[in-house]
C-alpha cells in the first residue's frame, strides 16, 4: 500500500529537493509540487518568501523515514493528512474554523489597538511636553551640591537682579506647593567672575538686539548699542534705499507681516528665508518707513517726481516745438530769469527729475550729505565710549583716550563738516556783478582746503576772488587746529602706557615702605626712618592692567592708535557708500523706466492697453526682485557694515557671553526644531 506526505518548501530548494529524493530513494517515490503564488512571511525574520507545496508518494516504513529525514534536511514544514476522504473533509473544516476564529481575534485586537493608540494620540503632545519638562528638570538639579547634613541642595547660579523678588516668590510658592519642612533660602554671593549680559527685549527689540548679538555679546555693563541702532540702522538704510514707492512697498510688506504676526507665527514654517524675514518684520518695517521718508526729501517715486507744492523752476522763451524736440533742460541758477526766487517747501524741486545735470546737482548734495551723517554717527559712537568710562570708573581712559580721540575727530572731520555749511550760507549762484566774490567761482573746494589743511599749503584762488578764505582768521585756525590735532596723536599713543608705568613705580615704592616699616617693628627700631610713601594709588593699578607686561601695553595701545587715527579717515570716507548707493538706486529705477515701462505708454489705441499690461507685469516683477530684494539687501548689508565697523568700534567691544535662563519655552522649542531619533 502507498503512503505519502505533504508539506511545503521554499521555491528556490525544490531542484535540489527533488535530485536528492531521487538518488537516496532511487527512483522509488512520485513528487508533485506546485507553487503557491501569494509570498508568505518569514515568522523568523519578517522577510516575504515564496514558497512551494508539494506531496510525496513511496511505499515501505523504510522509505518513509528515509524521505521524512530528507525533508528534514531541506528544512520543509511537513503537515499531517489523513488517508480517508472523510478525515482529510473534516480535517479541512477545523482548519477553516481556526482561521475564522483566528481572524476574529486578530480583528478584535487591532481594533483594540487603534482605539488605544487614538486615545493615547490625543495625549501624546502633553506626554512629551511633561517628559521633557521633568527632564530638563532633574537635570539642572544635578548640577546642584548636596549639602552637608544631606538634607537640602545648594545651587550657584546668576539671576537678573530685577527679578529677585519674583524668584523669591516662586520658591515660597513650590515649597508650599511641596509640603517641604525647610524654607528656601537666596543669598547675594561675590564672586570674581564676570557676569553673562542679559539684556531684557520684547517682540519689537529682538531682532535689533540679534543684530548687536550678532557681532558680539556686550560685556557686563557695557553700553549696549541696540536702542540706539532702532533708530540709526533704518535711517541710514533709507538714505541709500530713498524711494517713495520702493519704500511703499516694504513698508507694505513689513505691516502685513506685523499684523499677521501671531496667525504667521502659529504656522512654525521650516523655510529658512521666511523664518529671517518674518524674525525682522519691524525692521523691514521701520526701514520701509524711513525710505519713504527720504524718497519724499529726494522727490523720487519709482524714478518720477511729486509737484505737490509747485515747482520754483520755469522755462521762458521755449516753443511747442522745442519742448518736443528737447527732453531735458538744463537749469542754471545763476539765471534769474529761470527762477522764480521761492524754492520748494521741502525735499527737492520736481524740476530737477526733467534736468540735464540732475546728476551733477545730486552728486553734490548727496556725497556732502553722507558726510555729514557719516562725522556725527562717528561723533556719537566717540561720545558713547566716555559713559563706558564713567560707569566702570575709568578715569585713565578718560583722559587718555576719550578725549583726545574727540579733539582729533572734531579739529579735523567736524570742522570740515562746519565749512560746508559755512559755504552753503556765504557763496551763492545769482550773486550781483558786484559781489562777485561770493559767486559760485569764488567758492572754494571743500576737499581741496581739506588736503591743503593737512599738508599745510595755501588753497590757490584767482586774483578776482581776493582770497581763498570763508571767513576771516581761517587759515591760522586751521594751523592750530591741526596742530593739535596731531598732538592727540603721540597722547593716545604714550600717555596710557606712561601712567600706567609710572603708577606701578609708585606701587612697588609703597610696598617696599611696608616691608621696611615691618622689618623695623621686629627689629625694636621704631625711630627708623619711613623713606617713600604711598603717593601711588592702590593696589591694583589704574585701569585694571596691573597684570599685563608693560609691552604688550604699549603694543596694545599703538595699535589702538593707528587704527583710531586710520580709521577716521577710511571710515568717513565709507560713509560715501550713502551716496554712492543712492544715486545707483535711482539710477537703476530711471533705466528700469525708461527701458521697460515707457515702452508700453508708447503704443497707442487698445493695442497699447494690451502692450501696456504685460510691459507693466514685466516691469512689476522686475522691480520688487531688482529694486527692492536685491537692492534692498544690498543697503541693508552696508548698513548693517556702517554699524558694526564705523559705528561700534568707537565704544563697544562685544567680549561677553549671554545670559542663558532656565526657559520651558526655550527647551520646548529647540526640541520640536530637532528631529526625534527613531
Amino acid at each position: 500500500m502507498c503512503s505519502f506526505v505533504a508539506g511545503v518548501i521554499l521555491r528556490e530548494r525544490i531542484p535540489a529537493f527533488e535530485r536528492m529524493l531521487w538518488r537516496a530513494c532511487r527512483g522509488n517515490v512520485f513528487l508533485r509540487q506546485a507553487e503557491i503564488e501569494t509570498p508568505l512571511e518569514d515568522p523568523s525574520t519578517g522577510d516575504q518568501v515564496y514558497k512551494s507545496v508539494f506531496i510525496i508518494f513511496f511505499q515501505g516504513d523504510q522509505l518513509k523515514t528515509r524521505v521524512k529525514k530528507i525533508c528534514e534536511g531541506f528544512r520543509a514544514t511537513l503537515y499531517p493528512c489523513p488517508e480517508a476522504p472523510a478525515d482529510r473533509r473534516e480535517m479541512a473544516m477545523g482548519v477553516m474554523t481556526r482561521i475564522e476564529d483566528l481572524n476574529t481575534v486578530l480583528g478584535q485586537t487591532q481594533d483594540h489597538r487603534h482605539r488605544v493608540l487614538v486615545a493615547a494620540a490625543k495625549n501624546i503632545k502633553n506626554w512629551f511636553v511633561k517628559v521633557r519638562k521633568i527632564k530638563a528638570i532633574y537635570h539642572t538639579l544635578n548640577l546642584f551640591n548636596l549639602d552637608v547634613t544631606q538634607k537640602c541642595l545648594i545651587a550657584e547660579c546668576w539671576v537678573p537682579v530685577l527679578d529677585l523678588e519674583n524668584i523669591q516668590l516662586a520658591l515660597r510658592r513650590g515649597t508650599e506647593r511641596s509640603g517641604s519642612s525647610v524654607p528656601p533660602i537666596l543669598n547675594k554671593m561675590d564672586t570674581p567672575e564676570d557676569p553673562p549680559t542679559y539684556n531684557h527685549t520684547n517682540k519689537f527689540t529682538t531682532a535689533f538686539q540679534a543684530l548687536i548679538d550678532s557681532y558680539g555679546i556686550a560685556s557686563y555693563r557695557e553700553m549696549n548699542p541696540a536702542p540706539y541702532t532702532i533708530i540709526t540702522f533704518p535711517f541710514l538704510f533709507a538714505v541709500m534705499f530713498g524711494d517713495l514707492g520702493h519704500g511703499c512697498l516694504m513698508a507694505l510688506f513689513g505691516a502685513w507681516m506685523v499684523i499677521n504676526e501671531k496667525p504667521l507665527a502659529a504656522k512654525k514654517s521650516d523655510n529658512e528665508i521666511w523664518n529671517i524675514f518674518f524674525g525682522g518684520r519691524y525692521i523691514i518695517l521701520l526701514m520701509g518707513l524711513f525710505s519713504m521718508y527720504t524718497g519724499f526729501i529726494y522727490n523720487d517715486i519709482f524714478a518720477k517726481s511729486l509737484n505737490l507744492f509747485g515747482s520754483g523752476w520755469r522755462i521762458f522763451n521755449v516753443s511747442n516745438a522745442d519742448l518736443k524736440a528737447k527732453d531735458v533742460f538744463e537749469l542754471d541758477p545763476r539765471t534769474t530769469q529761470n527762477y522764480l526766487g521761492t524754492p520748494y517747501p521741502i525735499g527737492m524741486d520736481p524740476a530737477w527729475q526733467l534736468a540735464k545735470n540732475k546728476i551733477i546737482f545730486q552728486n553734490s548734495f548727496k556725497m556732502k550729505i553722507s558726510i555729514i551723517l557719516g562725522i556725527i554717527h562717528m561723533l556719537f559712537g566717540v561720545v558713547m565710549s566716555l559713559f563706558n568710562h564713567l560707569y566702570f570708573k575709568n578715569r585713565l581712559s578718560i583722559i587718555t583716550e576719550f578725549i583726545p580721540q574727540i579733539i582729533f575727530l572734531s579739529f579735523l572731520f567736524l570742522y570740515m563738516v562746519m565749512l560746508m555749511f559755512i559755504k552753503w550760507f556765504v557763496y551763492f549762484a545769482n550773486v550781483e556783478e558786484d559781489d562777485f566774490v561770493y559767486g559760485t567761482r569764488c567758492a572754494p573746494s571743500i576737499l581741496i582746503t581739506f588736503i591743503n589743511m593737512v599738508l599745510q599749503k595755501r588753497t590757490p584762488y584767482e586774483p578776482n576772488c581776493q582770497t581763498s578764505s570763508m571767513f576771516a582768521g581761517q587759515t591760522g585756525l586751521q594751523y592750530l587746529l591741526f596742530y593739535i590735532a596731531m598732538i592727540c596723536v603721540p597722547w593716545m599713543l604714550l600717555a596710557k602706557p606712561l601712567m600706567i608705568m609710572r603708577a606701578r613705580k609708585q606701587q612697588h615704592a609703597y610696598s617696599v615702605t611696608h616691608q621696611q616699616m615691618a622689618s623695623a617693628t621686629e627689629n625694636g627700631d621704631a625711630s627708623q626712618q619711613v623713606v617713600g610713601g604711598a603717593a601711588g594709588g592702590g593696589a591694583g593699578g589704574p585701569g585694571g592692567h596691573d597684570e599685563e607686561p608693560l609691552g604688550e601695553i604699549f603694543i596694545h595701545q599703538a595699535i589702538h592708535t593707528i587704527e583710531y587715527v586710520l580709521g577716521s579717515v577710511s571710515h568717513t570716507a565709507s560713509y560715501l557708500r550713502l551716496w554712492a548707493l543712492s544715486l545707483a538706486h535711482a539710477q537703476l529705477s530711471e533705466v528700469l523706466w525708461n527701458m521697460v515701462l515707457s515702452k508700453g505708454l508708447q503704443v497707442e489705441g487698445w493695442p497699447g492697453g494690451i502692450a501696456l499690461y504685460v510691459i507693466f507685469a514685466f516691469w512689476a516683477s522686475l522691480t520688487v526682485s531688482i529694486l527692492v530684494l536685491m537692492e534692498g539687501l544690498s543697503a541693508f548689508l552696508h548698513t548693517l557694515r556702517l554699524h558694526w565697523v564705523e559705528f561700534q568700534s568707537k565704544f563697544y567691544l562685544g567680549a561677553g557671553y549671554m545670559f542663558q535662563p532656565f526657559s520651558f519655552e526655550v527647551i520646548l522649542d529647540s526640541a520640536s526644531q530637532s528631529k526625534e531619533e527613531p
